[in-house]
């Protein structure tokens, strides 16, 4: 297997003026909840091993565990902020209700809640501060130039955006410099080419991919999520990884696990390197962020950006999201797919 190594990755710049990050960054996002069962002791070490890896773009948000995660990581953060770029987000609201969202993208909440996750955080200034949804019922002008404002105060010093169009991104971008746009960015998942990869690539918008691991379906760790997850597990409700959509998206990674063998990789890593990879031909900086609660799995992950695929291999693989049964989420009217 391609394994880990005491070396740093590599560094770059994110987007055209960011600050240097390691070219993979960790989601942190699984600490807290969604994904099962939790293990704090296990996340710690996992936390450590990024700076010793060089994977110091550390992402969280808000919505995440409603406040958790950010307070989880504050001692890490504390220990390391010299070290680590960190990036959080606003714009889901969430309630009591543990199945409520809401998408607020409006001033006074914008200012609400980065009071709220600096607090949460125990710092004076956020690094990456994305709007986690859009609402378009709040024009750019009002939410980004609220933004713009936590900048100008020296709460903020990068601007970044999730699930945008590239009209959207654009016009966002008019309002003040957008460093970064998360996505979701994989083998299964690619809406994002649609219009804001292109985009992205002439305004100099760093990509971070989210789930650029397909949530742990592109590594082989699970087959069908409803019958083989356990605990409060998000996976077991989305389309693609339950009932019949399952076994056909699972018959897909053949190539993958082909690939895998060839390069003495594993299947994970190979979806790594195709979001590299794929990033790279658009002429775009790209630092995905994958999310683990093991460090064993940190590692891997790291290891993977030494992996180059062919372009052989990556004409194998090109077929692959074309053939994928069943939508990202049950309800896709958030995400930027439904505005395109």
């Amino acid at each position: 297997m391609n394994t880990p190594s005491t070396e740093k990755i590599t560094a770059v710049t994110l987007g055209a003026a960011g600050p240097t990050v390691g070219v993979q960054g960790f989601g942190a996002m699984g600490i807290s909840e969604f994904y099962g069962d939790t293990d704090d002791t296990a996340s710690r070490d996992t936390l450590e091993a990024t700076v010793e890896t060089g994977v110091t773009l550390i992402d969280t948000a808000d919505a995440y565990g409603r406040g958790a995660n950010e307070t989880f990581l504050a001692p890490f953060v504390a220990a390391h902020r010299d070290e680590i770029t960190l990036a959080t987000k606003f714009g889901i609201e969430r309630s009591d209700d543990p199945a409520y969202r809401g998408i607020r993208n409006d001033p006074a909440y914008i200012r609400q809640a980065v009071e709220g996750s600096l607090r949460r955080l125990g710092v004076d200034v956020i690094d990456l501060y994305y709007m986690h949804r859009y609402n378009p019922a709040v024009p750019f002008a009002e939410s980004v130039g609220a933004m713009a404002e936590l900048v100008a105060e020296g709460k903020v010093k990068y601007l970044g955006l999730s699930e945008v169009t590239g009209a959207e991104l654009r016009e966002a971008h008019s309002v003040h410099p957008i460093t970064a746009l998360q996505s979701e960015w994989s083998l299964f998942s690619r809406d994002v080419e649609t219009s804001a990869v292109a985009v992205a690539a002439e305004l100099g918008v760093a990509l971070v991919p989210y789930s650029p691991l397909g949530r742990g379906f592109l590594t082989g760790a699970f087959t069908r999520a409803d019958k083989e997850l356990k605990g409060a597990d998000i996976r077991a409700t989305q389309p693609r990884f339950t009932g019949d959509n399952a076994g056909r998206n699972a018959a897909l990674l053949e190539p993958v696990r082909t690939i895998a063998a060839a390069h003495d990789a594993t299947p994970g890593q190979i979806a790594l390197a195709w979001v590299q990879r794929r990033a790279q031909e658009h002429g775009l900086t790209v630092v995905p962020i994958p999310g683990t609660r093991k460090r064993s799995r940190l590692l891997e992950n790291a290891a993977a950006t030494r992996i180059t695929l062919t372009p052989e291999e990556l004409a194998l693989l090109e077929p692959i999201a074309g053939q994928v049964a069943g939508d990202r989420y049950p309800d896709m009217s958030a995400t930027s797919a439904a505005r395109e």
